[in-house]
């Protein structure tokens, strides 16, 4: 075994050295996608849009739902949450993920690391029932949530991926024992981005390789975290998956290059073969992106001088200068040129003063030569561009003879 880890680890190191020519790769999956966080651009895709059963992965909507309830003041995280009938007895179930529960009541912080860190069944169902009252009615509020978020081909029918038929009479209503989740890797990583964007603080469990439930130690099925199997130094999650329908799946989440990546690896090539295969098809997904992409920001908050000024009329000042709101960065393949990165719109054709600083009036839109698919997993990244200073109105005499001089102007 440990001289299976060391092959492992050089093949691993010998990824971290080639550069991979975007037009020969191919992850080694049947599904897959990548995306940077910030921008939501998509760095890489095959066969993106195919519902298909993702067991455990689908934690990372509970686990959203979880941190939303906590963010809307619903549940605390010192919340005591009672176990079930249904859940404490899944525990005995040794083919499944889980942790013990034997004491039957725990918070909802003890029960959210098991899940997380550990994959852990019971846990999760635990979870669904305390905010929905019932497995099936939380299902209806993850249904809910993706709805919202445009997703319109996944499959719900329980909160943890368990195919059906582990469930027994607890099951979805209407569903079948061979029903399962699906999920598409674009719904995925839709899915994860919104988990990290809005609830960037589950890092601090998702890369934890241990930790300790209940006075027990219990493991990551992740093994690309660090003092695991085939560790690579910026990966700090998210989910792993296994299924007999879905194979061994992967959503990871990376620093690479300055870039905050997230990649889904589902139904990895060669899984019954090889336990390690979805982890190498992550790395060399992983390595394609820090050898081929580059983040390059375009616009600093605050900074001036980088857009022209727009012409003022009605002030002793001829032109406003522009600053952006906020940072505005453009991911583009490693060793291209940026040409035109930006355009520009403003709020209205004639700028009059007075203007305040940090007024509107104008909106800074990427313009992104080097798109994948559909580009972006949201809209085009943009940001608004707000006057660096106050821009006083002239006097109100000047003010009239201007208007005077442009009606005789345009009536002629």
């Amino acid at each position: 075994m440990i001289k299976r880890l060391f092959v492992v680890l050089l093949i691993t190191l010998a990824f971290g050295a080639t550069p991979v020519n975007s037009d020969d790769f191919s992850v080694a999956a049947k599904q897959a996608i990548a995306v940077e966080v910030d921008s939501g651009k998509i760095l890489y895709e095959k066969e993106a849009d195919k519902a298909v059963p993702v067991a455990s992965i689908t934690k990372l909507l509970t686990t959203y739902l979880v941190y939303k309830e906590i963010a809307n003041g619903k549940l605390e995280w010192g919340s005591s949450v009672t176990i079930s009938n249904y859940p404490y007895e899944l525990t005995t179930n040794y083919s499944i993920s889980n942790v013990p529960l034997d004491a039957r009541k725990y918070t909802v912080k003890e029960l959210l690391k098991a899940l997380i860190v550990t994959n852990a069944n019971s846990p999760a169902i635990a979870l669904a029932e305390k905010i929905g009252g019932t497995e099936p009615k939380f299902v209806d509020k993850m249904s809910q949530q993706l709805k919202e978020w445009g997703i319109s081909d996944a499959k719900l029918v329980n909160a943890t991926g368990l195919p059906n038929h582990f469930l027994g009479e607890n099951k979805y209503p209407k569903t079948e024992d061979e029903d399962e989740n699906l999920f598409s890797a674009r719904d995925l990583a839709i899915i994860a981005r919104h988990l990290l964007t809005e609830f960037p603080e589950v890092l601090k469990i998702t890369s934890k390789p241990s930790a300790n439930f209940a006075g027990q130690t219990i493991y990551s099925y992740n093994y690309m975290l660090k003092d695991m199997p085939y560790y690579r130094d910026g990966v700090d999650g998210l989910f792993v998956g296994y299924s007999e329908k879905g194979g061994a799946s992967f959503v990871a989440t990376s620093v690479e290059n300055r870039m905050r990546v997230i990649t889904v690896v589902l139904n990895a090539d060669q899984a019954q073969e090889d336990e390690f295969a979805v982890f190498s098809a992550t790395n060399q997904l992983l390595h394609y992106l820090l050898t081929n992409f580059q983040k390059v920001q375009v616009l600093n908050k605050s900074k001036s001088g980088q857009v022209k000024a727009f012409p003022i009329l009605d002030s002793p000042n001829k032109s406003v200068p522009l600053v952006a709101e906020k940072n505005l960065s453009l991911i583009k393949p490693a060793n291209s040129k940026i040409k035109k990165a930006l355009h520009i719109t403003k709020d209205s054709s004639i700028i009059s003063a007075p203007v305040k600083k940090g007024q509107v009036l104008a909106k800074a839109t990427l313009q992104d030569q080097h798109l994948i698919g559909q580009g972006y997993l949201g809209e085009t990244p943009s940001v608004n561009l707000v006057a660096q200073k106050d821009t006083p109105r002239s006097f109100f005499l000047r003010v009239w003879w201007n208007h005077f001089v442009r009606y005789v102007n345009n009536s002629l």
